[in-house]
């Protein structure tokens, strides 16, 4: 059974820090790059970093650079969003998705920054 699965949110102050995490499980996680998404309140659905299946790939919306780190552990199918300096536009859910073919899709986790 394919599974991705988030976890790691949660509520924090403006300038606080999460680590979002993303454990994959039933199909081949090292052949995928790896993306996550987010969905504020009232807005669409937004990427916010990338990484290759190798990590060798890395790329950040604008929005987030500088304070979001993504990484991944191949070793144990999971993937890691590093989140700093964190602002109450920050908010939303938090998605993981394999990309390839097929897509794969977490069910979200969600972050509320408060001020």
């Amino acid at each position: 059974q394919v599974q991705l699965v988030e976890s790691g949110g949660g509520l924090v102050h403006s300038g606080g820090s999460l680590r979002l995490s993303c454990a994959a499980s039933g199909f081949t996680f090292n052949n995928y790059a790896v993306r996550w998404h987010r969905q504020g309140p009232g807005k669409e659905r937004e990427l916010v970093a990338t990484i290759s299946a190798s990590g060798t790939y890395i790329y950040y919306a604008d929005f987030v650079k500088g304070r979001f780190t993504i990484s991944r552990d191949n070793a144990k199918n999971n993937v890691y969003l590093q989140m700093s300096s964190l602002k109450p536009e920050d908010t939303g859910v938090y998605y993981c998705n394999a990309k390839g073919e097929p897509d794969y899709w977490g069910q979200g986790t969600q972050v509320t920054v408060s001020l």
